[in-house]
């Protein structure tokens, strides 16, 4: 039995390697050709050490110089000596570029256009090798806009397992995706992106978690929350979703549907446009209190604009809580490349 190793490296970018239950991460990388920095071999120098952010292994023989036992404790360790038990996620402390490696280009079909509203659009793609393609639930790829040299980046809204895979996207006048999806874009249409990149990704969910969704900030969320049904988490997970009027909001039914077949799953939404006819008006900070929060034992994902970031990690602030864990994405609408985030 193998398992799926996914190298998150500090550029974004995501490799994914499979990795035999008596081989170690390093040993598998390199026979992937993707060169992890790596000196000694032995656990003995601590070239290697990364981060594992989800999954089990055994940690493998190392000496206290090469990584403390503070260290293991807090989740890192030495890819030259470590085996999976389960499927891993780490965090490789190199660039893509200097571990010789590169984001995967893939090729896919344009299936279908839903138009949710005169404000967003969503796009889902047949990917030509599907099998090829794997992500980790909140990360993007950059798509090149047909019939242009522009790429935009843009969140998956479908989950990992997911036959195709979907973006939702904001539209902009004058943005070169939108005037595409708006005007000319038809089902059968051949569409290329790279990736997966992005360190905005679901983690193991050990303790209550808080999703936070600007607009269609939404998507890697939609993401993570399909990831979910294949693994429910047993704590507490609630989304809180804010947009600026009512024809901005979408996938209503879908959290729902998700509420239904997640125990633990619950949501609100709330519109800022006062003529809203939204049980809550106005924006998201007004729904976020200590207990939303649980006293700081919470991970919170967050996801939006960057007004929309920025007024939230304030207010938490001002709350005097400090979340285990803070995750962010910030996006600009049309952004090209976005380094920052995925584009909307």
């Amino acid at each position: 039995m193998s398992f799926q190793v996914a190298l998150n490296f500090e550029d974004g970018v995501t490799r994914f390697i499979e990795c035999g239950p008596h081989e170690t991460v390093a040993e598998a990388s390199y026979r992937a050709r993707i060169n992890i920095p790596l000196d000694c071999r032995d656990g003995a120098c601590g070239t290697c050490k990364s981060l594992c952010e989800s999954g089990s292994f055994d940690g493998g023989d190392y000496i206290d110089e090469a990584l403390t036992e503070d260290e293991a404790a807090a989740g890192h360790c030495l890819p030259c000596q470590m085996t999976p038990h389960s499927d891993l996620v780490l965090r490789i402390p190199s660039t893509s570029a200097a571990a010789k490696t590169a984001p995967a280009t893939h090729t896919a079909t344009l299936c279908e256009i839903r138009r949710h509203s005169s404000s967003t659009v969503e796009f889902s793609l047949d990917v030509d090798d599907r099998k090829a393609l794997d992500f980790l639930p909140g990360q993007y790829v950059n798509v090149t806009v047909p019939g242009t040299d522009q790429s935009r980046s843009y969140s998956f809204s479908s989950g990992p397992r997911q036959k195709e895979v979907s973006f939702l996207v904001r539209l902009t006048e004058g943005g070169a995706m939108s005037g595409y999806l708006a005007e000319h874009a038809r089902v059968g249409d051949r569409i290329e992106f790279t990736g997966p990149m992005g360190s905005f990704y679901l983690r193991d969910v050990t303790r209550p978690a808080l999703l936070l969704a600007g607009g269609t900030g939404l998507a890697p969320l939609l993401s993570m929350l399909e990831t979910m049904t294949q693994s429910p988490a047993a704590h507490p997970v609630h989304l809180l979703y804010g947009v600026s009027s009512d024809q901005d909001l979408v996938h209503l039914a879908t959290l729902d549907d998700y509420a239904d077949v997640l125990p633990s799953f619950s949501f609100e939404h709330c519109v800022a446009d006062e003529a809203s006819s939204a049980r809550h008006k106005g924006y998201v900070t007004s729904l976020i209190d200590a207990g939303t929060l649980h006293g700081g034992d919470v991970e919170v994902y967050l996801c939006g604009p960057p007004p929309m970031v920025e007024a939230v990690r304030g207010h938490v602030t001002s709350l005097g809580v400090t979340p285990s864990a803070f995750h962010f994405e910030k996006f600009t609408p049309g952004a090209v490349l976005a380094t920052a985030g995925a584009a909307r």
